[in-house]
């Protein structure tokens, strides 16, 4: 059966309110959640940024169900320190935490004051860091690597008894074939022209195993208007692809790109509507496209009206349909 699961935006709602929320979706019936992992919101609109490993240890302890994280090791994080925090997460929540490791974007990134590398350079670095953290997970000692990073005699003393899921979150199709080489499974996004079963094709045609899942950006509200309004207020800063969206520094740069955005370009990337109907139909298209995990992303910064909604009317016919 696929699971239905419910997305925690950390740049949008804070995190104290978000840990009410995911408690909220686990009792509405969701099957698992997954959280994102920012420094700066997209938007001064969105206006918040928790840290997310804090946050993940109280949800995951206040909640039964798996949640897992998007990160991008290699700047930010060192991939020794990302090693460690998945662990200890796995180690006190067997079976229940996974990481999504992806290359990163300029905007959280940057305020380490290191140089934001090109993009052919920012992949070979995720790949480097994530053969770090396998090998840290795996017990392995390392000492004297030297690459993107330098890791000198590092080792994890505390670790779940099975490694936790190392999957790879991929926009292109050129980042899942090259994720195909490492990853453990793939997380992607809808995107405007069903692209996300395009970049699905190019995981699975380079040898990609594991679990393929996606994160739908939707929007509901209980007329279409305020749908299409919350979309647009929220999310027109995250319509743009590569490279802008991966090389503008601050949330100020996003609401200057996006002052211009037309709002049917907003409703092509997150699938409104009023009707709970919809919605369903949207996401059992999604589910028939080969993807075993859906994390439903409602743009707005009030969750409970979705939460109860979705929960009432369309993860009961998901099910059923599945």
């Amino acid at each position: 059966m696929t699971t239905i699961g419910f997305h925690a935006s950390q740049e949008q709602i804070a995190p104290s309110q978000l840990l009410r929320d995911v408690q909220r979706a686990e009792e509405a019936g969701f099957d698992a959640a997954m959280s994102s992992d920012h420094f700066f919101p997209w938007s001064e609109r969105q206006g918040h940024s928790g840290f997310t490993f804090s946050w993940l240890g109280a949800a995951l302890a206040t909640t039964s169900f798996p949640i897992g994280s998007v990160c991008a090791p290699g700047q930010r994080y060192h991939p020794a320190v990302v090693a460690q925090a998945t662990a200890t997460l796995g180690e006190m929540f067997p079976g229940r935490y996974w990481v999504a490791l992806g290359a990163g974007q300029a905007m959280n990134e940057h305020i380490t004051g290191e140089k934001w590398l090109g993009q052919n350079d920012r992949r070979r670095r995720l790949e480097e860091s994530a053969k770090i953290i396998s090998q840290l997970h795996a017990g392995q000692w390392i000492s004297g690597h030297k690459g993107f990073v330098e890791v000198d005699d590092a080792y994890l003393y505390d670790r779940p008894e099975n490694p936790i899921p190392l999957y790879a979150a991929c926009v292109t199709e050129e980042s899942a074939r090259r994720a195909a080489r490492w990853a453990g499974g793939l997380i992607t996004l809808n995107q405007a022209g069903d692209v996300q079963n395009d970049v699905l094709s190019a995981y699975r045609d380079a040898g990609g195993e594991g679990p393929a899942m996606l994160q739908i950006h939707l929007s509901w509200a209980p007329s279409q208007a305020a749908a299409e309004e919350i979309a647009y207020d929220q999310w027109r800063s995250n319509v743009f692809g590569p490279p802008l969206d991966q090389d503008l520094p601050t949330p100020a740069h996003f609401d200057a790109a996006a002052d211009t955005v037309p709002r049917e370009n907003v409703l092509e990337a997150v699938w409104t509507s009023h009707s709970a109907a919809q919605h369903t139909e949207w996401i059992q298209h999604a589910v028939q496209s080969g993807f075993d995990a859906v994390y439903l992303h409602h743009v707005g910064q009030h969750q409970q009206p979705f939460i109860e909604t979705f929960g009432e009317h369309v993860l009961p016919e998901l099910r059923q349909s599945s």
